[in-house]
């Protein structure tokens, strides 16, 4: 049986790597784990995917990831700069190309000031990092799914610009 989550964009993606020579970590918090797990479901993707790390809470944040505690003192968990240094701590702490980093709220109740759905999606290549904010809709697991396509798409899109 296919993995479920496994869609044509994420064959794309490790299919777009492996053509480039490149190779992608993750760094997640609300996914923790569910888009390396998606990749590593595309056959192949062994050749690409570096690694992941799960940074649920704001010490396995800067454990794991190298997120500065004073950026988490000053802007939290679930934040722009936090997204970019999720992406930059996962490329480095990895050696891979490309880093991702996802944070954000999935519910049930909003956290920190933000609504449900608030994600922060982090991309971190050779030369520069981008973030994007998204407002995803749905159930806890709506979300969270929602949240890794996003991050395949984003992916493959900062990847054709550069």
């Amino acid at each position: 049986m296919d993995d479920p989550l496994v869609s044509d964009d994420a064959r794309a993606l490790v299919a777009d790597l492996t053509v480039r020579g490149q190779t992608v970590a993750t760094a997640e918090s609300l996914t923790a784990g569910l888009l390396a797990a998606t990749l590593a479901g595309v056959p192949g993707a062994s050749v690409v995917l570096r690694g992941g790390l799960v940074t649920y809470t704001p010490e396995t944040k800067i454990a794991l990831a190298g997120v500065a505690p004073e950026l988490l003192d000053d802007v939290g968990p679930v934040a722009e700069p936090t997204a970019r240094a999720l992406a930059v701590g996962a490329r480095q702490r990895c050696g891979a190309t490309w880093g991702v980093g996802l944070t954000g709220v999935a519910g049930p109740e909003p956290h920190g000031g933000h609504p449900v759905g608030t994600v922060f999606l982090g991309v971190a290549g050779p030369v520069d990092t981008d973030v994007v904010r998204l407002a995803l809709e749905g159930t806890r697991w709506d979300i969270r799914v929602s949240a890794v396509h996003a991050a395949i798409t984003g992916l493959r899109r900062f990847i054709g610009q550069h």
